[in-house]
């Protein structure tokens, strides 16, 4: 197995911490933490609430401090508009980034059940170490898929082709349980229903398994089994779920990972919470989510959102004991 060649010092610790409680709701649909979130994680460890599905859209090492932006109409027909620090991403080295998010996915491994996936949403400059680094956290066979979520969105002006595509890396805890996994499907192609219908197919094998011909049924076809690469648009500047906060991701996307990686009545948890769509989309598909974020805005946005919506939020923070 390749390693990913870290110095262990600069692998942080987390610090001694409590959870004190801001606001309680009966049978919270979600529960949002403020504070940093190794420390956070550490006292999740403690505890024996597990996660079926963690999904964590961690900062891209992009070197900038990003903001969010607010935009308000005004009586006259403008635009005004407001920004804010949302959360910065800026680090002394690459080995800083990668031995930073090492920390949180050893903790994230811990958290997870024994069917459970964690998805790490990252882009295609820091992805190929990921890999490596979570290869070597989860363990052999413990790898379930590398999905390409595709987008498009104003063209750059480089002499390259265009990015137009994240990286979400998903792995299980144990290779040897059956996962969490609900079958999603995408439309028919064009050629299949000409040829098919809507009819779903039935394989007709010869006596060594090869397929001889299809041939129809009286049942309808779901579709064709999703694949790893996703198609779903970037969120529209008007779009209504759009809250200003900066790498929001689309509540489409969302959905597909919780539909696809576990069932109601399931414990999801976000540590890099943002905008707090995951909380969002797994509170109206009847999931119990968690999300962590350490900055203010990210926690004023979410909790807004999250209140909007009508869910019934738990709010707390993590107080560190004392200093590093």
């Amino acid at each position: 197995m390749v390693r990913l060649a870290l110095d262990p010092s600069l692998i942080p610790s987390p610090r001694p911490s409590k959870l004190a409680e801001l606001s309680s709701c009966e049978d919270a649909g979600a529960t949002l933490i403020e504070g940093d979130n190794l420390d956070a994680l550490e006292l999740l460890c403690a505890g024996a609430q597990r996660f079926e599905l963690i999904y964590l859209d961690p900062p891209f090492f992009t070197q900038r401090q990003h903001r969010r932006t607010k935009r308000k109409r005004r009586a006259k027909g403008d635009i005004a508009r407001t920004e804010s620090d949302a959360f910065d991403d800026r680090w002394p080295s690459l080995d800083v980034y990668l031995a930073t998010l090492q920390a949180r996915l050893a903790r994230l491994r811990s958290l997870l059940t024994d069917d459970g996936s964690v998805v790490i949403h990252v882009d295609p400059n820091t992805s190929h170490y990921i890999k490596v680094m979570c290869d070597e956290l989860f363990g052999d066979g413990c790898f379930a898929s590398e999905i390409v979520w595709r987008y498009r969105r104003w063209p750059a002006k480089t002499k390259n082709f265009q990015r137009v595509h994240d990286v979400l890396l998903r792995y299980v805890k144990d290779p040897k349980a059956t996962p969490r996994f609900h079958q999603l499907y995408e439309p028919l192609a064009p050629s299949t229903l000409a040829t098919w219908g809507k009819s779903k197919q039935r394989a007709d094998v010869d006596a060594n398994g090869r397929r001889r011909r299809s041939t129809k049924t009286a049942e309808d076809s779901p579709g064709t089994p999703m694949g790893d690469v996703w198609e779903i648009g970037v969120i529209a500047p008007v779009a209504r779920e759009r809250t200003g906060y900066p790498t929001q991701k689309p509540e489409a996307l969302l959905r597909r990972i919780v539909q696809g990686l576990s069932l109601e009545g399931d414990a999801v948890l976000d540590p890099y919470v943002g905008s707090g769509t995951t909380l969002a989309v797994a509170a109206a598909l009847g999931r119990r989510a968690v999300g962590l974020d350490q900055s203010p805005e990210a926690i004023a946005v979410a909790t807004s959102r999250l209140e909007a919506q009508g869910v019934a939020l738990r709010r707390a923070r993590v107080e560190p004991l004392s200093s590093r």
